[in-house]
Formats: C-alpha cells, structure tokens, sequence
C-alpha cells in the first residue's frame, strides 16, 4: 500500500473518531444556546477552562505516540508494553493536577472580569468535569497507544457509538423530562461524565481480551516506578504540552476576554471557537497519522521513507485547509442559523466565521510541523515560538486591538480584533515551524 494510502486510511479512522468527540461540544453549544442565552455564554468560558486544562494535559501525553511508534517499528513488543505501563504513573500524576486546576477557577474568572451571573453555573459546570477529566485522559492513553501501533479504528467505533450516548443524554440532562427536573448547562457535564466511564469501561474490555494487545504483554504486574523512564516522558512531554496550552490558551483565553463586552459576543466567540476546533480535527487527524508513519519508519531504520512520509502530510494539509476554509466562508450564514436564534449573535457569528476561516489555513499547516517535529524529539523551539507569537501578537495584541487600540487603529470593541491578530500570529508561526522542519530534515538526510 502507498504512503498516501496508508495515512489517509489511518487519517480518516482518526478524524472519524477525533469529530465524534469534538461533536460532545457541538452538541452542548447547540443544546445550551437552544436552552438560553446566560447558559451559551457560560459554556463559552467554561469550556474554554476546561479545554485549556485538558488539551494541556492531554498533550503532555503527546509525545508517547512517537515514541511507542518507534518501539512498534523496532518490533520491540515487550518494552513497548513496558513504556505503557510507565507511562500510566505520568498519567495518574496529571489527573491529580487536572482535577485540582477544575475545583479552583476562581483567580482565571477574575482575570477574564467574568460577570457574576456566570459564575455559579460555570463552577458547578467546571466541578463535574473534574470528575470526568479522569476517563477522558486514561482514554486519550488508550487512544495513542493504538495510533502508534497503526491501528485506530477501534477506538473510532468506540467514539462512534459514545456519541450515540452522549446527544440523547445532554438534551435529556438540560431540558429535563420522564421525571427529571431541567438542569441546564449542568445537564451537558453530567452528560459527559457518564459517557467518558463507559468508553474507558470499553476501553479496558477490549486491552485485557483483544489479540491485538497480547505480544505486548500489558496486563502484567505492574513494575515500580522506574523514574528515569518517566522523567524521560517529562522532559518531552512537558514542553509539548506547555505549547498545546500556548497554543489553545491563545484562543480559549479569548473568551475570558470577550466574556466583557457583553452575552452578545461571549456566545458568537462560542460558536466561532466550536468551528475552529472541529476544523482543526482534521490537520490532527493528519498530524496523528503522519508522525506515527515518521516514527514508524524511523524505528524500522528506514528515514527515506520517514522523509517520504513528511511530504504526504504536507500535501494532505495545505490541499484540506483550503478546502475547509472556502466552504466555511460559503457556508458561514447557514452554521450561524443552526447554532443560534438571535439575530444579533447570527449576524456577529458569520463575520467571525470570515476570520475563522484564514485562522485555519495557518492553524493547519503550523499543527502538522510541530507532529513532525515531535518524531525527531524537538519540543522547546516550538514552545518558545508559541510564547512569543500567539501569547503576545496573538492574544495580547487581539486585547489590545480590542480595547486599547493598535498603532493607528482605534479598539474596535469586537470579538473579531482577536480572531484578526490571532491569524496574523499564526501565519508568522507555520513560517518558522516549516523552516524548522527544513532544518531537520536537512540535518538528517542520509549521505547520497
């Protein structure tokens, strides 16, 4: 099978899985928005918390997927099933943060000047997700584990079907009915809370009794922990997920700050956010994909292939961004209808959209860099790249367009000076991320 075939197919199982999941917070904006106003602008800071800890967390775990692609490609198949047992103490102690970070948003809902109304509907809202936090990591664990061994589709069925759970259950939960009491945007937590244990219960079945885990030797008693390995996870892992926290946070802080200008905008930022984050499932899919072939390759001692692999990516992305971000444009009136009733929010979500859409040609191509980055244990230079660019000419540069005004340009007032400077930031970023790649790639060309 062709490369382009192999990652596609791997891509595509990815992005299936990957827009099921994205789909619990489509569903939840559109049930909160249908439930209320007051109820869409709480999801928009709440879920712009939640987000920031989780992708943060989540992507320390990152940098596994390289790793446990290469002992796979080495077919090194008892210390990959070794590395995952390490693995889980790294991933026991980020649980313990999470949840503490989900119980105390009080000093990040004072720094976004959050209004008082929100406020106790986001903490109960935050409250019940730190009990859901655990699942959903020890799952993404799950989850990487098969995209390293190339094998990802059954965690797409399991996606699939939790999404079957998860729709029914967040409408039932917000608007109440069969006896129980309507519970709002609490109804969407309790929701995901249910569903996030019965996709980790599945996921447990399937890695005690699958054929597929046995050379791996798993579920085996569990070593000490062996605390060179894990600080070898950390050291990859924490600059990783210190840049997937820049480069969330350089959006998802968005909302603390448009939270200010009034319900309005707090809910238009919301639905432009939730597209942006289900337009960028599919540059992960491909980055996913991508790195385990690059790994994969480099395990098996081949890095022709491991280059050839690179190039595929590359293509994939540049082709899908300028596709999703012309339909988006297109189609921009009609998803603001369907997320939304208010005329306001409509009219300011379809000029949102326009920005949202050259957000996405550069959110793609600078994604797909830092995977391929990772597969060659490169992780501080994009950190400090997204430091510089979407925290400061990013995120501080949309506040101060925003509110302060810029140079020449008067504060605007709108949601859209963020998602401007936002876009400028990040067609400086997949500059330098590609120029760093070229680097690497010429560093480690074999001699012709």
């Amino acid at each position: 099978m062709s490369e382009l075939k192999t990652i596609a197919r791997h891509a595509g199982s990815v992005l299936a899985g990957q827009l099921a999941t994205m789909a619990f917070g489509v569903t939840d904006t559109i049930v909160a928005g249908r439930y209320g106003q007051s109820s869409l602008a709480a999801l928009s800071v709440g879920s712009a918390i939640y987000m920031s800890i989780y992708v943060g967390l989540m992507g320390v775990l990152q940098p596994l997927l390289p790793a446990w692609a290469e002992l796979h490609g080495a077919r090194q198949h008892s210390a990959l099933g070794r590395s995952v047992r390490q693995a889980l103490y790294l991933g026991l102690i980020l649980v313990g943060l999470g949840i503490f970070g989900l119980l105390n948003p009080g000093q990040l809902l004072n720094w976004g000047d959050v209004p008082d109304a929100l406020r106790t509907e986001i903490t109960t809202y935050l409250a019940l997700l730190a009990l859901a936090l655990p699942p959903a990591l020890l799952f993404r664990m799950y989850s990487t584990l098969n995209q390293s061994l190339g094998k990802p589709l059954m965690v797409t069925w399991l996606q699939l079907g939790s999404l079957l759970l998860k729709v029914p259950l967040s409408i039932w939960f917000t608007f109440g009915g069969l006896g129980l009491p309507a519970q709002g945007l609490v109804g969407c937590a309790w929701a995901t809370l249910l569903v996030n244990y019965v996709m980790l219960a599945l996921a447990l079945w399937l890695l005690r009794h699958d054929a597929l885990y046995q050379p791996y030797r798993i579920w085996q008693k569990p070593e000490p922990p062996h605390w060179p390995t894990i600080a070898h996870f950390a050291r990859q892992g924490i600059p990783s997920g210190l840049a997937i926290l820049v480069e969330v946070t350089s959006f998802t802080l968005m909302a603390l700050f448009i939270a200010r200008q009034g319900t309005v905008a707090a809910a238009s930022h919301q639905i432009a956010a939730n597209l942006a984050a289900v337009l960028y499932m599919v540059p992960l899919a491909i980055g996913i994909a991508t790195s385990a072939r690059i790994s994969f390759w480099l395990g098996a001692g081949h890095p022709l292939k491991a280059r050839h692999a690179v190039s595929v990516g590359f293509g994939m992305v540049t082709l899908s961004a300028l596709s999703l971000a012309a339909a988006l444009v297109l189609a921009r009136y009609v998803l603001a209808n369907l997320y939304a009733s208010s005329p306001p929010v409509v009219e300011l979500s379809a000029l949102l959209l326009m920005w949202v859409a050259a957000f996405h040609l550069f959110d793609g191509l600078q994604a797909l860099a830092v995977f391929v980055l990772r597969c060659f244990r490169i992780t501080l230079a994009p950190l400090l790249v997204y430091c510089v660019m979407l925290w400061g000419v990013g995120l501080y540069g949309g506040y101060r367009l925003a509110y302060l005004g810029l140079g020449p340009l008067q504060a605007l007032q709108t949601p859209a000076a963020f998602w401007m400077t936002a876009s400028v930031a990040l067609a400086i970023t997949s500059l330098l991320m590609w120029g760093m790649v070229w680097q690497v790639m010429r560093r480690d060309a074999p001699p012709s």
